[in-house]
Formats: C-alpha cells, sequence, structure tokens
C-alpha cells in the first residue's frame, strides 16, 4: 500500500482551499458524495455546506489530480482561543477530555469522488494524510473523527483510534455518527512504523501541505510548533 500511495502521490497535489470557486467545488464535490450513500436529503443547489465552513479556525483541504478537486476534507484545530468544532456541537462532553492549555483536530467533511472508488487510486491514504500532517504542524494532542460505525475499523487499524462515544444524531445527516478519538503523539511513532506515507516526504515536496497559521486563533499545546508539514 505504501507503494500505491507513493505513486499516486506523484501525481496529486494539495490545495488549502480558500477562494469561492474552489470551495464551491468542494461543496458539490461533497453533495455528490454523501446522496451517492443516501446521507443526505436532496436540495435544489446541488451544495453541501455549514456555518462551520466560515468559522475563523476552519481549513479546507483538497485533492488535486489532473486539475481536479478529487477528495477533500474539512479541519478544524481547537485550542482555547477558539474552542468552536462541529463535533463539539455534537458531542460536547468531549470538552472534558481537553485538559486546559491542551489541543484538539476536528476532521470532518472527508469525501472522495465517487466516480474514481473504482480506478484503484488510494485516495482514501492521500486524504486521510491531510489530518496526520496538520497534528503534525499544529501541535495538536487530540485528533477527533466524527464517522459512521462501518467506518471505523480503517481509523482504528491505520491510525490508533478508539471509540470514545457511542452513535448518535448528527445534523443534516440521516445516519447516525459516533466519535473516535487519539491520542496522536503516543500513537504518531507506531502510525509511522506501520504506514510511513502519512508522514511527510521529503522526496516528494508537493505531497505536504501548506497549512495556514492561524495566528491569533489557534494556539498549540506548548511553546513552538513542530515543523511545517
Amino acid at each position: 500500500m505504501n507503494k500505491q500511495v507513493i505513486e499516486a502521490l506523484k501525481n496529486a497535489r494539495y490545495r488549502v482551499l480558500s477562494e469561492s470557486q474552489d470551495l464551491e467545488e468542494v461543496y458539490r464535490l461533497r453533495y455528490k458524495c454523501y446522496r451517492a450513500e443516501r446521507t443526505i436529503a436532496k436540495n435544489e443547489r446541488g451544495i453541501m455546506s455549514d456555518a462551520f465552513d466560515e468559522t475563523a479556525n476552519c481549513v479546507h483541504v483538497g485533492v488535486e489530480i489532473e486539475g481536479k478537486i478529487l477528495a477533500s476534507v474539512r479541519l478544524h484545530p481547537v485550542s482555547m482561543l477558539s474552542p468552536t468544532a462541529p463535533s463539539l456541537e455534537v458531542f460536547p462532553e468531549i470538552l472534558q477530555d481537553i485538559e486546559e492549555g491542551q489541543t484538539a483536530l476536528d476532521t470532518t467533511r472527508f469525501v472522495i469522488d465517487p466516480s474514481v472508488r473504482k480506478q484503484r487510486v488510494p485516495l482514501n491514504f492521500l486524504a486521510l494524510r491531510i489530518p496526520f500532517l496538520a497534528t503534525i504542524f499544529y501541535d495538536i494532542d487530540l485528533a477527533l473523527a466524527a464517522v459512521r460505525t462501518e467506518h471505523a475499523p480503517f481509523y482504528r487499524r491505520y491510525l490508533g483510534y478508539k471509540l470514545a462515544i457511542e452513535p448518535r444524531s448528527y445534523p443534516a445527516l440521516k445516519k447516525p455518527i459516533q466519535l473516535l478519538t487519539a491520542d496522536v503523539k503516543e500513537q504518531r511513532n507506531a502510525v509511522l512504523a506501520r504506514t510511513p506515507v502519512f508522514g511527510p516526504i521529503e522526496d516528494i515536496p508537493h505531497s505536504n501541505v501548506a497549512f495556514p497559521e492561524l495566528s491569533g486563533i489557534y494556539a498549540a499545546s506548548r511553546s513552538g510548533q513542530s515543523a511545517a508539514a
């Protein structure tokens, strides 16, 4: 799998998205993906978006291949400066596990274009590299993943997540969502030993992500950030 991911990375680019045109493309991709799995209702605009897409600590990242965004994730780095994230609205008790001064990364709206799933391009790994690299860049303590039950085994196997809260209703979704969490600093070495491609790859410079600093919006859990991803 590591070899397949590396080959795919040679043809892919990671883009932090902020322009309205790019974001609309992502919102349409989301709608296409969620409708394909029948987890949201139809709407005339063919767009899936919410208020969390516009919060100050929101970072949208897309995976682009041949000029088209084929996968994307939404990140919310959470600290005392900005304790806002979609999963915290649904699972507010998890705030009790974030000690004063610690941080969390909430990853939501993980989508892959259904049209490429049969092409054997490992876009799931390419997209999951984004939150893993973000935990390094933002010096995250606790990673959050609000996922459907059938998706949980992948997160447990490859990224060391554990079930934190049983499934419950999630806004605008027809299927319940459970919350997984991972102590990323404890898990990082084990994850990289199993799947090295989740980490930075110096031989493929464009395989890394130019995350925004979020100065004044996010504060790392300790002085100084880790090396940029």
